[in-house]
């Protein structure tokens, strides 16, 4: 019997309707729905975002929550995605496709990328379907353009050293989930001399998105910080 087929999806930031048509169609077609939840108790914000097209269906399909802790620490991380890796292998295995749904775009900055590894090794054929980055819908709910003519953006998911080295030569800096390293983004960010505009959004495009002009420290919400050098 041949091997099921993975589809890696990105659901988007929050909003339902931003999921891609195609994004949609794979979703009621699909045999199983896989979407790891970061907390025991806590259902998958991923899933959520894709329960309405799911309700859809014209048949049901399981669905499975394995558990993906947010820690830091490498070896727990190796033990949860080799064993989340294992459970869909073995309903690949038997010849159902499934669909392993990620916030935003699978390409960015997503655990999908540790499962799909893994299961490509295994001789799992792997489709990825794009979804709209946090980012992107960031910018479009706040009005601001993240880039223009030939502007230089850095995206960064933590900050290091590394943002400081590159910061001069940056003209839009992006920091994802600010409310993990903001006292050490707003230090970096203040010593730069030029002038800029920052501008944060809190739980893009869902029931209680928040637009703030400067930077945001809540750790309650998905945070993400634009900050626009002025020439």
């Amino acid at each position: 019997m041949a091997i099921g087929k993975l589809y890696g999806i990105g659901v988007g930031p929050g909003d339902p309707d931003l999921l891609t048509i195609k994004a949609a169609k794979i979703i009621k077609n699909t045999d199983i729905i896989f979407a790891p939840k970061s907390k025991n108790g806590k259902p998958s914000v991923a899933l959520n975002i894709a329960q309405q097209i799911i309700d859809e269906r014209d048949e049901e399909c399981e669905i499975l929550q394995p558990l993906f802790p947010m820690t830091e620490d490498k070896d727990e991380l190796d033990k949860s995605w080799d064993e989340a890796t294992n459970m869909l292998y073995e309903k690949l295995a038997t010849g159902l496709n499934a669909v392993f749904v990620t916030l935003g775009d699978p390409t960015v900055f997503s655990t999908f990328s540790y499962i799909s590894t893994r299961l490509q090794a295994k001789g799992v054929e792997v489709e990825i379907i794009p979804g709209i980055t946090s980012f992107t819908a960031c910018a479009s709910r706040a009005g601001i353009q993240l880039t223009e003519q030939d502007d230089i953006m850095v995206v960064v998911p933590q900050v290091d050293e590394r943002l400081t080295k590159i910061l001069p030569y940056a003209d839009t800096v992006v920091a994802m989930k600010t409310s993990r390293h903001l006292d050490v983004l707003e230090d970096c960010i203040n010593k730069d001399p030029r002038e800029k505009e920052i501008v944060s959004v809190q739980n893009c495009t869902m029931d209680n998105e928040n637009i703030v002009h400067g930077f945001v420290d809540n750790k309650k919400y998905f945070s993400t910080s634009i900050i626009k050098f002025k020439k």
